[in-house]
């Protein structure tokens, strides 16, 4: 066991003296060669701007601002490629510069403090492209936002001429309406002087009649109320014209029904046709014929109210009862009818007449009764 310690000892020893050996070598060969230049791993890294400005001692410092001021190289690309992109990228983009500078700044200081060698080339290379971002800011949202304005511009353009005119409307037939009311009676007794002493009030109505003819705009009943209306407003001008006079029919050789002297929208028309032209053929309603007033005795009694579309269903049925069942214009019976001419004339708009006749009368009317016709009264109906 000693014997071993021994030999560890003296291996010892003897490692030992060798490592002095080789120190005291080495030694001797720096010393041989101190007139040469520095090492070359020191003057490839430290390659100050100018002699003076060297630092005298610590060499191996200097790499540190080399390896700052390359990554300062690194993020200063950045901004070439941001330049292409839309200003408010742009923009976000150039702030990053900046960023980086005060990065790059807190290096410098640092290496200032150790040898003030930081190599002034990577600092100007930032500061040269970051400058370039900041005019392109401002251009891009001019061309945006003009472009915009223009489409909403366009798109609201079509909508105001895409609106619809104002509908025309119907006119108001309350003049008439109050004329009816003063010179008619309810049972349809005309006073035909009083028209003539209101004669400015009728030409007035009148005229406006003839200036507001139907429009397409216009609902059915409301274009059937102003024919309805004009046909009984002008046969009662054209008798208070003429007046006093004993029949209607002593007018132009009893023709005066086919005479045009009606003038509604620049077109001139006879009663025989706003009757038979325009309300039998075009709203096939018999009812008609108790509404239109043709200034004789035997005629459908004149309603003392203008007709409105809001009156025509009620008025119809009104009218229809009141004529049907007055003695005065027909004579119903259960077994026999003796009914007025009005119907014979017009038997095609009334169809089968005693079904007809039951729809209005108070007196239930059998399928087989006899059917007559009373002579018509042409006598001024006042």
């Amino acid at each position: 066991m000693k014997s071993h310690i021994n030999q560890v000892r003296i291996l010892g020893l003897f490692f030992l003296s060798l490592a002095f050996l080789a120190c005291t070598n080495s030694s001797t060969a720096n010393s041989s060669d101190a007139p040469a230049s520095p090492p070359v791993e020191t003057s490839v890294v430290d390659r100050p701007a100018s002699a003076e400005e060297a630092p005298a001692a610590e060499p191996e410092a200097t790499p540190a601002p080399v390896a700052v001021a390359v990554k300062e190289e690194v993020k200063t690309d950045k901004p070439q490629k941001v330049e292409a992109k839309p200003a408010a990228k742009a923009t976000a983009t150039a702030a990053k510069p900046k960023a980086s500078q005060q990065k790059a700044a807190e290096p410098k200081k640092k290496a200032s403090k150790d040898d003030n060698a930081t190599p002034p080339v990577a600092t100007k290379e930032a500061e040269t492209k970051t400058i370039p971002p900041s005019p392109v800011k401002e251009t891009p949202k001019v061309v945006k936002e003009e472009p915009t304005k223009t489409s909403e511009i366009a798109q609201t353009a079509p909508a105001k001429e895409e609106i619809a005119a104002p509908k025309a409307a119907a006119p108001d037939h309350s003049a008439w309406d109050a004329l009816l009311r003063k010179h008619v009676s309810s049972s349809g007794k005309v006073n035909y002087k009083g028209f003539k002493a209101d004669r400015s009030a009728l030409d007035a109505y009148l005229k406006m009649l003839s200036a507001n003819p139907p429009s397409s705009s216009w609902s059915s009943k409301e274009a059937m109320a102003f024919w309805i209306n004009a046909y009984n407003a002008f046969t009662v001008q054209l008798i208070v014209d003429n007046y006093p006079l004993s029949s209607i029919t002593n007018l132009d050789g009893g023709k005066t029904w086919k005479v045009k002297r009606i003038s509604i929208g620049g077109k001139k028309y006879s009663l025989d046709q706003i009757e038979n032209g325009i309300l039998r053929p075009t709203y096939k309603d018999a009812r008609i014929h108790f509404a239109v007033n043709c200034a004789a005795r035997s005629c459908p009694p004149l309603l003392n109210r203008a007709w409105t579309a809001a009156n025509l269903n009620s008025n119809f049925d009104k009218q229809a009862k009141a004529f049907i069942n007055n003695p005065k214009f027909n004579k119903i019976g259960a077994g026999k009818v003796e009914i007025s001419k009005i119907f014979e004339w017009y038997a095609a708009d009334f169809g089968n007449i005693v079904d007809y006749l039951n729809k209005y009368s108070t007196t239930k009317i059998s399928s087989g009764a006899a059917v007559g016709y009373l002579d018509y009264d042409w006598a001024l109906n006042e």
